[in-house]
């Protein structure tokens, strides 16, 4: 495929080219780089058709994960309470965590200051689950029945310490907004396997008593510098699930296909005449909507759905708007070709409330988190489908508020845990550790920026090479860091 940029300057006229100050000599030299195959390589900068294949050259190696999962945990859940026991903590209950741990550790202005560090334990019992005998919280039962099908990763490390530059790190590669998100990245690279619906679907939830007050931000799943047809389409969790599918009233289903079809030839021509790839978004968004009008309402149609699938979601799964909802529509959002899904749940911040609000966070998500990975599993879905559990960093070892009776726990990106299954992941194994304290790593240190290259390895896409140049420099999804962490690549 031609470069749009280098199609655009090919309809310009003398007049157009010259009229456009003093940009126009400049992109007029480009093009010719371009046409020569200097500065820019086409497989960096050729967009995938929505519904067709990848970019030329991908995916790089065979992938081990044909679809992604990722069960977004907002505010940050607690390691040391739920997924890195230390029994060391609890024998010095109380105690300042000794100077020696703390080092010079960046934290979050709501306890920077703090004269005194008082060491809080897990607030319920961990037990060994599974043959496998992975250790974890009493509160994650679900997760613990399935604890020989995961990989806990208890060293994952992060330099954002508030909760909307840790997300945008995560989903982006940047903590500024701006950059293209995860999901876009992976449907620019490696194209669509549906045409009747999105290659990368969003939906939210929050906890019912919404303790956790953090917003989600477009730019979670945005496009960045991408063009505008890789970003997430986001399922609204009230009202319609997507807005405007439906007919005006009197408007027959021939009638807005002979509308779409003069926009369309309206489109094509602008198109054909300016070359500008957002006009090609437009083209494709309006037949992917006309297209959902029949594959959105089938997919939130339950009634085909057992007893026993829906029973294994819990009493919400039928509930519009909660998680356990969500991941059921998201099972079936995969069985229908959808290639990313990013579900993003709030209410892990407990900074007052870590006694009473931290049980029924986990009530409310890990059981339809394990479910959605029985049920792939049972359908042979979960071999090729990589689930990734996990938030923008962990909780401090020391309780925050009254150092004698702390009431929560601070924002902590030293050290924390994340969950992974299914998509070429080393099943029933942990992977990395920390200190007596869960403050420092002491072995195979995760960064965001590595989790994000393996994700993006388990998707057969070598992260180093899937790039677009924008501004002048070559972009990427770990920017300029970032290895595979082959110890819990299968």
């Amino acid at each position: 495929m031609t470069n749009p940029l280098f199609e655009h300057l090919n309809r310009l006229n003398r007049r157009e080219l010259f009229g456009s100050a003093a940009s126009g000599v400049g992109l007029a030299a480009l093009a010719k780089l371009m046409e020569t195959g200097s500065t820019f390589g086409a497989e960096a900068n050729t967009p995938a058709p929505q519904g067709s294949a990848p970019l030329s050259g991908l995916p790089h190696f065979p992938p081990k994960a044909k679809r992604v999962v990722v069960l977004w945990q907002g505010g940050g859940p607690s390691h040391v309470d739920l997924f890195d026991d230390k029994p060391k903590m609890r024998e010095m209950v109380g105690q300042n965590i000794p100077d020696s741990i703390r080092g010079t550790t960046r934290l979050s202005t709501m306890s920077s200051g703090y004269g005194k560090w008082p060491c809080l334990p897990a607030i319920k019992p961990h037990r060994s689950y599974g043959q496998s005998g992975i250790v974890m919280s009493e509160m994650l039962p679900n997760v613990g029945a399935i604890a020989d099908d995961i990989c806990l990763v208890r060293s994952m490390h992060t330099e954002a310490v508030n909760h909307a530059p840790g997300v945008t790190f995560f989903m982006t590669g940047s903590q500024v907004p701006g950059r293209p998100s995860m999901g876009a990245w992976l449907s620019y690279g490696l194209g669509s396997v549906t045409d009747n619906l999105p290659t990368f679907v969003v939906m939210t939830s929050s906890d019912r008593a919404k303790t956790c007050g953090q917003l989600f931000f477009d730019y979670y799943w945005g496009n960045g510098f991408l063009p505008s047809r890789y970003q997430g389409v986001r399922f609204r969790n009230t009202g319609d699930l997507v807005p405007y599918l439906a007919n005006p009233p009197g408007v027959s289903a021939a009638a807005r296909r002979a509308l779409l079809d003069e926009i369309v030839a309206t489109d094509a021509a602008h198109l054909a005449d300016y070359g500008d790839p957002e006009i090609e978004t437009r083209i494709t968004q309006y037949e992917m909507a006309f297209r959902m009008q029949s594959s959105v309402p089938d997919l939130v149609d339950f009634s085909n759905e057992t007893k026993a699938t829906l029973e294994r979601y819990g009493p919400d799964a039928l509930v519009k708007g909660t998680f356990a909802n969500n991941c059921l529509i998201a099972r079936r959002l995969l069985e229908r070709g959808v290639s990313f899904i990013q579900l993003m749940h709030a209410g892990w911040d407990q900074h007052g409330n870590l006694f009473t609000q931290l049980e029924t966070q986990c009530k409310d998500t890990e059981g339809p988190s394990a479910a959605l990975v029985r049920d792939l599993k049972e359908r042979g879905m979960l071999d090729d489908t990589l689930v990734v559990w996990g938030g923008e960093f962990g909780r401090t070892p020391f309780g925050q508020g009254d150092p004698v009776s702390p009431k929560g726990r601070d924002h902590f990106g030293k050290a924390y845990s994340w969950w992974l299954a299914g998509g070429g992941v080393k099943p029933g194994t942990v992977y990395g550790s920390t200190d007596d304290f869960g403050w420092n790593i002491t072995a195979d240190p995760v960064h965001v920026h590595d989790m994000q290259a393996t994700i993006l390895h388990l998707c057969g896409v070598d992260h180093t090479r899937l790039t677009f140049r924008y501004q002048g420099r070559q972009y990427r999804l770990t920017d300029v860091h970032g290895e595979v962490v082959k110890g819990i690549v299968a």
